[in-house]
């Protein structure tokens, strides 16, 4: 039998190149002392533990019970996004996934059409392993291939009838890219001509408000039903809401139970998302408008660098994040964001990604509480640092 210590070696040995290289980049991500975003995934679980104990009195009563299927504090997050979004009603789900579908199935079983429309980088068309079409016999559609939003005319125009537009609000996979707002108004108006309802993706809806200059209540009066997320901009530990007329969110509510949503207690989840509304909510206006004076200090840090090529997209943020493009491969410019945190303490982007025209990679930066302390001109000091670092 192997001694104790040839076991260690042995496992240490078959640790993957992949493995070690995401332990490694973890650790950066953990230690780094200045970083623009530092995401709850990096804070070790049994900090996330006591902060939470800690802060729930600010949201909940001290002799408030747990939850059961849905009641006490659940029930009282359900009715803070309703009216928060101005809705009749607002139901607590698991994850965005299981929202949607539910949401989607229901519309189309009154209004006997499953078809969907929706961009074809949208949310449930990329990363859901196509589950409305195998789960919830809904088809879907494209209106646009473009690197934006559907607009009125291709809305009105398109060549087969549907019966829901999906609108992702904002559009990640592009660039987190948003309408202006007469834009939004008329692509509605468009399906509503075409007698289809409107489903809003709004799992970053709260970050939304500065750039259309409107409240989440008139930005969610414009669709028939609207999904948020509490764990994306809000931070939460997960989960997810469905918010829209009564009717729908109770018939939701009974398709949750059938798709294995109806979870016994979710209170920590449900004190995390009431956490975020009270702190992160008021908060975001001000990590958009941080994010625009990042993304030009950006800009002009790569100009001032001499890079060959960079892009800021969208050159003016619509929310606090956007994309960055770089003409390296992935693996290059993740080990200089590694060593640039390792060395300096300070980290600047997270992963890196080919997906584009071949030699270019992009990443996504977001700006929240960490990032406030950065002046354009320290961006520009890390970005001088970043590209000394890539090979000539």
């Amino acid at each position: 039998m192997p001694s104790h210590s040839t076991v260690e070696e042995r496992s240490e040995s078959s640790e993957s190149p992949e493995r070690l290289a995401s332990d490694r980049r973890r650790a950066a991500h953990r230690s780094a002392a200045r970083t623009l975003h530092r995401a709850a995934v990096h804070i070790p679980l049994t900090e996330r533990l006591s902060a939470l104990a800690a802060a729930a009195p600010e949201v909940v009563g001290p002799d408030e019970p747990a939850d059961i299927y849905g009641d006490s504090v659940v029930a009282t997050l359900e009715a803070e996004v309703a009216r928060l979004l101005g809705t009749e009603d607002a139901a607590f789900f698991p994850t965005g996934t299981m929202a949607q579908q539910i949401a989607l199935r229901c519309w189309a079983g009154r209004i006997g059409n499953a078809t969907v429309a929706l961009h074809p980088k949208a949310h449930p068309e990329l990363h859901e392993g196509g589950a409305f079409s195998v789960l919830s016999g809904l088809r879907t559609v494209h209106p646009t291939a473009e690197p934006r939003l559907p607009t009125a005319d291709e809305v009105r125009d398109f060549g087969e009838p549907f019966g829901a537009l999906m609108l992702e609000l904002p559009l990640r996979d592009v660039g987190y890219v948003l309408p202006e707002w007469e834009e939004l108004e008329a692509v509605v108006a468009a399906a509503r001509e075409r007698d289809a309802v409107v489903h809003v993706d709004g799992a970053r809806l709260w970050e939304c408000t500065d750039h259309f200059g409107r409240g989440l209540d008139e930005i969610a009066g414009l669709a028939d039903s609207v999904y948020v997320s509490f764990y994306k901009s809000l931070e939460g530990l997960g989960g997810a809401a469905l918010a829209g007329p009564r009717t729908l969110v109770e018939e939701a509510r009974v398709w949750r139970h059938r798709y294995g949503g109806q979870v016994f207690q979710q209170f920590p989840t449900a004190v995390s998302a009431l956490l975020g509304l009270k702190h992160r909510l008021p908060r975001l206006p001000g990590y958009v408008a941080h994010a625009r004076v990042v993304a030009g200090a950006l800009r002009e840090g790569f100009a001032a660098a001499g890079v060959p090529f960079s892009r800021i997209h969208p050159e003016r943020p619509h929310t606090h994040q956007f994309q960055v493009w770089l003409p390296y491969a992935p693996d290059v410019l993740e080990e200089v964001c590694v060593a640039q945190a390792e060395e300096t303490g300070t980290l600047l982007f997270g992963r890196w990604f080919a997906d584009g025209p071949p030699g270019l990679s992009v990443t996504e930066v977001t700006v929240t509480e960490e990032g406030l302390a950065w002046t354009a001109d320290d961006v520009k000091e890390a970005v001088a640092e970043f590209v000394r670092r890539l090979p000539r």
